[in-house]
């Protein structure tokens, strides 16, 4: 019986290193074991809900046709779907396009502006690209947010500078080299490029269980780029209420974690990334889940920051993404996470979420609905 026990356990100690192994867990787990629970607030605590999409139309090289046809169920869905929910500040909830530099179509952007001036979405800046220079990518971002600035009216731009801003996704997750092959970046000083482009924040992260994903999780912090290394965000200075800036560029992560939920082989925790598809669709419990990772500005932990991902234009995840399984998403949160004695619930963009942590980091309190457009005004959004 002893020598049946013990070889269970070697099996299954076995089967847990080459699960963590095959999943990159070993980039981030000893980060996820060593976080400590943040100080419980005095008052409610405001979630602050981002929903972004790495949205790209041209993706599997589909047919013109099918480009139009999935930019158009967005627009002609998306809307009526969030006209039936609202945040404790009345507004629905808004879906960040960020829109691939390398699919630009004017028809396309035109939709998704329409969409976005009707108050239900905002437009960023998202990139594959592979093999790359820091000339080449200086001129294609270049290139794109003037595009989106003068065709479209897509980006915010600075007040105090007048310089045309923007949120990045990188396409790949490949965000400063750091694919261990080296594809689908070439940049080693990428982020660098990027804040000196006008990019206000990066939101690629988590990419677990790529091997993109870094060891800092659950975070929002500042990352400082070594020109001659790849993945210099894989950690950070956090960002600090009534701090300072401290780096190049602010990393906005989403929730990382564990799920004992939802077991592999009805032992493992699954891998909990904040990725919205059919084969993972938005539960009572994961919302929960991310919740309780309880992303924050440190010294503010009465502000949460939870930011989920998608890639919304493939057709087996958009009864998913624009169905029943999102519409009882905004359900949950707004019956649990909305009572306004124990939460408040807001829905934001990524450009707000930015503008609120910035906010925080100036020592703001209060309600972050004040601070939606704290630093970067909401563009006008022109088809």
């Amino acid at each position: 019986m002893f020598l049946a026990i013990v070889t269970v356990a070697v099996l299954l100690a076995v089967a847990l290193a080459w699960e963590m192994r095959r999943k990159q867990m070993h980039l981030w787990l000893g980060s996820y074991l060593a976080q400590r629970t943040p100080p419980k607030p005095k008052g409610p605590v405001h979630v602050l809900f981002c929903f972004v999409d790495h949205f790209e139309p041209q993706w599997g090289k589909a047919s013109y046709e099918v480009e139009v046809a999935r930019v158009t169920a967005w627009r002609e869905r998306y809307a009526k779907l969030a006209a039936k929910h609202h945040d404790a500040d009345g507004k629905p909830p808004v879906h960040t396009f960020f829109y691939p530099e390398e699919e630009y179509r004017k028809e396309h952007l035109d939709q998704l502006a329409a969409l976005c001036r009707d108050g239900y979405g905002e437009i960023e800046v998202h990139l594959h690209h592979d093999d790359d220079t820091a000339d080449g990518l200086c001129e294609k971002i270049t290139r794109f947010v003037e595009t989106l600035r003068t065709r479209h009216d897509a980006v915010p731009v600075d007040p105090r500078s007048g310089r045309p801003m923007f949120g990045f996704i990188h396409g790949n997750w490949s965000l400063d080299n750091s694919r261990a092959d080296g594809r689908w970046c070439g940049v080693n000083n990428e982020i660098e490029v990027l804040a000196e482009l006008g990019c206000y924040a990066d939101f690629t992260l988590p990419s677990a269980p790529s091997d993109t994903q870094t060891r800092k999780i659950n975070s929002i912090y500042y990352a400082t780029d070594d020109p001659l290394r790849p993945k210099s965000h894989n950690d950070g200075v956090d960002v600090v209420a009534g701090g300072h800036p401290s780096g190049d560029l602010m990393i906005v992560q989403g929730p990382l974690a564990l799920d004992w939920t939802r077991r592999k082989w009805g032992l493992l925790p699954r891998i909990e990334n904040a990725d919205i598809r059919a084969s993972n669709p938005p539960t009572k419990d994961r919302v929960d889940l991310w919740v309780r990772q309880h992303i924050h500005v440190i010294g503010r932990p009465d502000w949460v920051f939870v930011k989920v991902h998608t890639h919304g234009t493939q057709e087996g995840d958009v009864e998913t993404i624009l169905g029943e399984p999102v519409d009882k998403m905004f359900s949950h949160l707004e019956q649990m996470y909305n009572d306004g004695a124990n939460y408040i619930l807001h829905y934001v963009s990524a450009r707000e979420v930015y503008n609120i942590v910035k906010a925080a980091e100036a020592g703001h309190s209060g309600s972050p609905s004040a601070y939606r457009d704290f630093v970067l005004p909401r563009p006008g959004y022109r088809d």
